[in-house]
C-alpha cells in the first residue's frame, strides 16, 4: 500500500510516516499544499492522509482537486478542526473518512487500511494464492496452514505480489509500493528481500522470477 501524508508539522508528519511504515506501507511526505499536488502528479496512492490547514494551497483546495480525479485515492483529513460542524464541511468536500487531533495511532492505522479497502479497484481483505493466505489488516500470512514469521518488508512484498498476482511486479515498482519515493533505484534490496521471503515460504517454491519482466506468485 501506498501512502501520502500531507501535514505542515515536520515532526508530526515523521512521526506518522515512521509509524505507517512500520506497518509495511510505503510512505512519501508532503508539508504544503503545492508539495502534495506535485506528487499527486507523480504517483499513484491508495490513501492521502491530509491536514486541512496548509500552506500553499489549503487542505481543502488539495482534496477537491484528488476528488476530480477519474482514478484517486482515498482521502483521509487529519486536522486540529474537530466541530461537528468542520466534520460535515470537510466531509462535503469529498473526504473519505475525517479524523481529529489529537488522535490514537492504531486508530489512525485501520482507518487508513479501511480506506484502502474501500477503493473502487480494492481486493477482498484476504489474499489468495499457490496455498498462502495473506490478511494486511491483522498482519498474518500462512502457507499451507503454517504460519509465517516475516519481516516488515518481507510481509509488504508478499502482499504486493499476491495483490497483483497472477500479474508481474518489476524490481523498480515494487521499491515504489513497499519502499518510498527515497528509495534507492540502483539498490539490490528487493532482490534481497525476495530472497529472504522465498526461503521462509519454502518448498516447493512459488516466487518466480522471469528476466527483464519482473516477479510473480507462480
Amino acid at each position: 500500500m501506498r501512502v501520502l501524508v500531507v501535514e505542515d508539522d515536520h515532526a508530526l508528519a515523521e512521526v506518522i510516516a515512521e509509524g505507517l511504515r512500520d506497518q509495511g506501507m510505503a510512505v512519501d511526505l508532503a508539508h504544503d499544499g503545492l508539495a502534495a499536488a506535485a506528487k499527486l502528479d507523480l504517483a499513484l496512492y491508495d490513501v492521502v492522509v491530509l491536514d486541512r490547514d496548509l500552506p500553499g494551497l489549503h487542505g481543502d483546495t488539495v482534496c477537491q482537486m484528488i476528488t476530480d480525479r477519474a482514478a484517486r485515492p482515498m482521502v483521509l483529513m487529519l486536522t486540529a478542526a474537530s466541530a461537528p460542524g468542520d466534520r460535515v464541511s470537510g466531509l462535503t468536500l469529498g473526504a473519505d473518512d475525517y479524523l481529529a487531533k489529537p488522535f490514537h495511532f492504531p486508530e489512525l492505522v485501520l482507518r487508513v487500511h479501511a480506506l484502502a479497502r474501500r477503493k473502487p479497484d480494492a481486493r477482498p481483505r484476504t489474499l489468495r494464492a499457490a496455498g498462502i493466505e495473506l490478511d494486511p489488516v491483522r498482519r498474518i500470512a500462512v502457507r499451507d496452514g503454517r504460519q509465517l514469521v516475516l519481516s516488515v518488508k518481507e510481509f509488504a512484498v508478499l502482499e504486493a505480489l499476491l495483490r497483483t498476482s497472477p500479474g508481474f511486479l518489476s524490481a523498480e515498482t515494487l521499491l515504489e509500493q513497499v519502499w518510498d519515493e527515497n528509495a534507492d533505484r540502483f539498490t539490490n534490496t528487493v532482490a534481497v528481500t525476495i530472497g529472504r521471503l522465498r526461503r521462509k515460504l519454502g518448498d516447493p517454491p512459488v516466487i518466480a522470477t522471469t528476466p527483464g519482466i519482473g516477479y510473480h506468485i507462480a
